[in-house]
């Protein structure tokens, strides 16, 4: 499938209408499907009716946007009117949302053709998209691996065209370690950037959604038409969106040097050899564009993975309080009363690791034990961001692995949750810091699975970050692999 531009130009050429887009990517989800599994819900309705609308206004002679007419993938986690979301979790099965998300109101507002709502792990909670309560998502480039997690229904529904772009959520990782393990490009923004209202809350102080895409410019577009302030979303940050395609250029030197750090507390034990010399590799390649490259240290990057799995629990053992049988969603059938009413819906109603991660947020939020947990996690939180902002002071990019490991095998982790947890080791640190990161594609291992970098920078430095990545897209060919996949 082709790129946003192409097919925006496509369109207002009157080369091919928006119902033809649509049309040819709904056949290549209905053809991929029982291969991939990217999708729960397939709005074909929906889409033909949004393309529609879209050819109407090309025939009226009115211009249209440049998303107007590209099928997008929504992970199931943001509230679509009148279309089913279920957070892949049971306890969710038959809620249909009355209201729309700020982020899809925008995109249908645009002109953006919704092809359908992407597989997560169950409220946004694991690394493979394992934990869903429907399917599990297989990785494009191998469907005996996973995608990542745990917006891996819209990496791999980008990464297997079976749209153009997608919307994901990251609350530690959740966009950049699946965009690394499917090979597309996956960016989580500055926490306040993108509204989060109408996205089914995590962990509240981390969440955020954040566009994917198959290349550095489509998932710029997609992020400029979702960005910025909005009233009903008290965390929305009124700042204005910069157009992020203005300033992408093919290099770094004709606007002097650029300064780039490499976190060195990624690297090391845990970091397969080909994720390392991929990386390495990478890093030489901007330094050929005229990047100036130099070692930055963050001492508590380290504690990014135990801070996190006390906060973020903790966060959702207040946010799925609501579901107790009581105003929407799962009801377990003629309880003895109420609390056993409570207790059997979120017994039948939550999946393993749900149930995992609200009782570690419980505990650690119960008397005598917040200050010990909580509490201090709260306080190297601060330690963590307080090590960006030094970093920040030396140098205007940092850079990474995004994982520690090219896709694993499905099953392989399920039954060693930490084994899982150590997936996003390198990613949750952002989150805690409220940067902004995007992970792009910089290689492929030796069994042809693709391996991402991480390039992170300062608070609203999205368009930087978008500038560095084009750069080092245009300079290599790794974002023009295609997965082989079979089409019927």
């Amino acid at each position: 499938m082709a790129s946003i531009r192409e097919l925006h130009y496509q369109l207002i050429n009157k080369e091919r209408t928006a119902v033809e887009i649509a049309e040819e990517a709904l056949a290549r989800i209905q053809a991929l499907e029982p291969h991939v599994k990217s999708f729960l819900t397939i709005t074909a309705d929906q889409a033909l009716q949004q393309a529609q609308q879209v050819d109407a206004k090309i025939a009226a002679g009115e211009e249209i946007e440049m998303l107007a007419g590209i099928p997008i993938g929504i992970k199931d986690n943001m509230c679509t009117r009148g279309i089913r979301t279920t957070c892949g979790s049971r306890i969710l099965e038959n809620f249909v949302p009355p209201y729309e998300s700020t982020v899809t109101q925008r995109l249908f507002e645009a002109g953006a053709v919704m092809v359908g709502k992407t597989n997560m792990d169950e409220f946004a909670m694991g690394s493979s998209t394992e934990s869903s309560a429907y399917q599990v998502t297989a990785n494009p480039w191998d469907v005996s691996r996973v995608p990542g997690g745990s917006s891996g229904g819209s990496a791999a529904a980008v990464a297997a065209e079976e749209c153009v772009v997608a919307l994901g959520s990251d609350t530690g990782g959740s966009i950049r370690q699946p965009a690394s393990l499917c090979g597309v490009v996956g960016m989580k923004p500055t926490y306040g950037l993108v509204s989060r209202y109408g996205l089914v809350a995590y962990a509240s102080s981390l969440d955020q959604i954040g566009p994917f895409g198959r290349s550095v410019e489509d998932t710029a577009i997609l992020l400029g038409a979702i960005a910025g302030h909005d009233p009903k979303d008290a965390t929305s940050l009124s700042v204005p969106v910069p157009d992020y395609l203005s300033a992408f250029k093919p290099d770094f030197k004709p606007r002097g040097k650029l300064r780039i750090g490499i976190i060195k507390e990624t690297f090391g034990d845990g970091l397969e050899a080909t994720v390392e010399a991929a990386v390495t590799k990478a890093v030489e390649q901007l330094q050929e564009l005229g990047a100036e490259i130099q070692v930055i240290s963050c001492p508590q990057f380290r504690y990014g993975l135990p801070t996190y799995y006390i906060i973020a629990p903790s966060e959702a053992s207040a946010n799925l309080a609501r579901y107790d049988g009581v105003k929407f969603g799962y009801r377990i059938e003629e309880p003895d009363n109420l609390l056993d009413m409570y207790a059997k819906t979120r017994a039948e109603g939550f999946g393993a690791e749900v149930k995992r991660r609200i009782m570690i947020g419980t505990y650690a939020l119960s008397a005598g034990y917040y200050d010990a947990y909580y509490l201090k996690a709260q306080k190297v939180r601060t330690l963590i961001k307080q090590d960006f902002e030094k970093a920040f002071q030396q140098v205007d990019v940092l850079i990474c692995p995004t994982a520690p490991t090219t896709a694993f095998k499905a099953g392989e982790k399920t039954d060693d949750p930490l084994s899982m947890y150590l997936s996003d080791l390198m990613t949750i640190p952002v989150n805690l810091a409220g940067l902004p990161a995007i992970s792009l594609p910089c290689g492929f291992d030796e069994q042809g699975l693709p391996i991402g970098m991480q390039l992170i920078g300062n608070v609203l430095r999205e368009d930087l970050l978008l500038n560095v990545a084009y750069a080092y897209e245009q300079a290599t060919s790794w974002n023009k692999r295609k997965p082989s996949l079979p089409t019927a």
